[in-house]
């Protein structure tokens, strides 16, 4: 199955509910008016786009009906249009330090951090990581940060194992900074590309979790200066528009490089990984597409699109 077949069975519940209702917007008002580009901003909005895209949308669709007519006009290919621009035509390809593909460090040893809240699947994210840079042959360790929940160690054990993955992990209970400084150190004596530190779920809205996973990058950062290289925050994608309350106070606290969106094959709202990235201007580096350790995928926003809007 290449890239674009995964996209369209992961986004296959949001593509058909939005099939739907634009081919019933279109077939029921071929003229267009102002009601049906109501029910079409509707249609969108409750896929979770975003306000902002979603005027976008529906204002590039209004100017193709008014110079092509209903006969030349394609509305999927408006939107598809419009969702590659917000991410091609963004401050992200301007900034050019912050990149969709996974960061690298030069010679040395890349810490990445995965953060976000419960259950979003931030430690099967974090094995999953690790297989895809050994797919590409790099090296990756593995570091259990998270030492409160239950069996949050032994899941990602059993994914080391699995993967043939080391994982460095303390006691249930031990401080996370101190365990991801071990970690550091045992991924810079294996001559690791990667460091994985799967940290512990935390609500955005709690200060004290917030001040230590703060500590957790202070205490890696003066380990090995630059690190953590990259904060990649984990969304659920079935949490739909609650995903940008939680990416803003994230970026507030420990500001992110990237996201990662997971659970997108279980939702019929994939439109939120486009409202999050057009707000904070983060890119969407990997999306989740299914149970497997290969159903983690890089993002690529062409193929996003097609697979959310192909007639």
């Amino acid at each position: 199955m290449n890239l674009l077949e995964r996209f369209k069975a992961g986004l296959a519940k949001t593509h058909s509910r939005l099939a739907h209702e634009i081919k019933r917007i279109a077939t029921g008002s071929p003229r267009l008016d102002a009601a049906a580009l109501e029910e079409l901003e509707a249609a969108l909005i409750a896929a979770d786009l975003g306000v902002a895209l979603t005027q976008r949308i529906v204002d590039a669709v209004r100017k193709g009906y008014e110079t092509q007519g209903a006969a030349g006009l394609d509305v999927f290919a408006v939107a598809r249009a419009e969702i590659e621009k917000s991410f091609y035509g963004s401050a992200i390809a301007a900034a050019g330090a912050i990149s969709p593909k996974l960061r690298e460090a030069a010679g040395g040893l890349c810490v990445v951090s995965i953060v976000g809240v419960n259950g979003v699947g931030k430690t099967t994210t974090a094995a999953k990581l690790a297989h895809f840079v050994k797919s590409q042959g790099k090296t990756a360790t593995l570091a259990a940060c998270d030492t409160f929940r239950a069996a949050a160690i032994e899941q990602l054990n059993l994914w080391g194992r699995k993967l043939q993955v080391p994982v460095i992990a303390g006691n249930y209970g031990a401080d996370p900074a101190a365990v991801a400084h071990d970690a550091l150190t045992a991924a810079q004596s294996r001559h690791a590309d990667y460091l994985f530190i799967d940290t512990a779920g935390r609500l955005h809205t709690r200060h004290n979790l917030m001040q230590e996973l703060q500590k957790l990058h202070r205490v890696i950062g003066r380990q090995l200066p630059g690190a953590p290289h990259e904060v990649l925050l984990v969304l659920d994608a079935t949490t739909g528009s609650n995903a940008l309350n939680q990416a803003r106070d994230f970026n507030k606290a420990a500001p992110l490089t990237g996201l990662i969106v997971t659970k997108l094959d279980g939702t019929s709202k994939g439109g939120m990984v486009v409202a999050v990235h057009n707000e904070l201007s983060l890119p969407v580096k990997f999306v989740g597409l299914g149970e497997q350790a290969d159903d983690l995928q890089p993002f690529d926003a062409a193929q996003f699109a097609a697979a959310l809007f192909e007639e």
